[in-house]
């Protein structure tokens, strides 16, 4: 049997396989762990690029060993979070017989304990993005459920002026209880245009070149 024979009988298996539903929550779990992966690293790598290149020093290589390094912890973690979550909460539901809404929260509790729990950079930001996300969804779902009248204008003007009220107050007063990204990010939109020398580093350049 030659190999391009060999592959279609391989593939062929593969996707009877992939047909059989008494398999198909354990491969959910797979493709969950798959597609964690992907969406990590889609997500993270031109984050870290610009990130990396705007706000970090260093050699080329070493610029380009960090995003690597940034993009695989997004990606495992995210493939790991997926896998744990999806398996915990089908295993939940084969010993109850049923689905209850507990069980997502459950074993999402069990995956980020174990997945996100430690303390660095990278799951640092997923959990605060997640954080902003879940307190939306919250108040969204307090409105609707009647647990807090509905606002009869927009908050999000009000929102928006106690968020950036507070963190700029943050910033200027308490600069160390901030994210190290989000304290890149202001000091060079709020210190570093306070300083300039020329026309180079006044346009051009956001620090006068080495040199100069």
């Amino acid at each position: 049997m030659g190999a391009e024979a060999m592959l279609k009988t391989l593939l062929y298996a593969v996707n009877s396989l992939l047909q059989q539903r008494k398999y198909e929550t354990a491969l959910a779990v797979v493709k969950g762990f798959r597609n964690g992966a992907v969406y990590g690293a889609k997500i993270r790598a031109p984050h870290a690029l610009v990130m990396t290149f705007l706000f970090k020093s260093g050699s080329l290589r070493e610029k380009l060993k960090a995003i690597a390094q940034a993009t695989y912890t997004h990606s495992r973690n995210l493939a790991y979070f997926v896998f744990t979550y999806k398996g915990l909460r089908a295993l939940q539901s084969r010993i109850q017989g049923k689905k209850i809404p507990f069980h997502s929260f459950l074993a999402a509790c069990i995956g980020g304990w174990l997945v996100f729990g430690e303390n660095n950079n990278i799951n640092s930001q997923i959990n605060m993005y997640l954080l902003s996300r879940i307190l939306f969804g919250l108040s969204r779902l307090a409105v609707e459920k009647g647990y807090i009248p509905e606002p009869k204008q927009d908050p999000f003007p009000l929102f928006a002026a106690v968020v950036w009220g507070i963190v700029l107050w943050l910033f200027e007063y308490h600069r160390h209880t901030l994210q190290p990204s989000l304290q890149s990010s202001m000091t060079y939109l709020y210190d570093d245009s306070d300083v300039w020398h020329d026309v180079s580093d006044f346009l051009i350049y956001n620090k006068r070149p080495a040199g100069k």
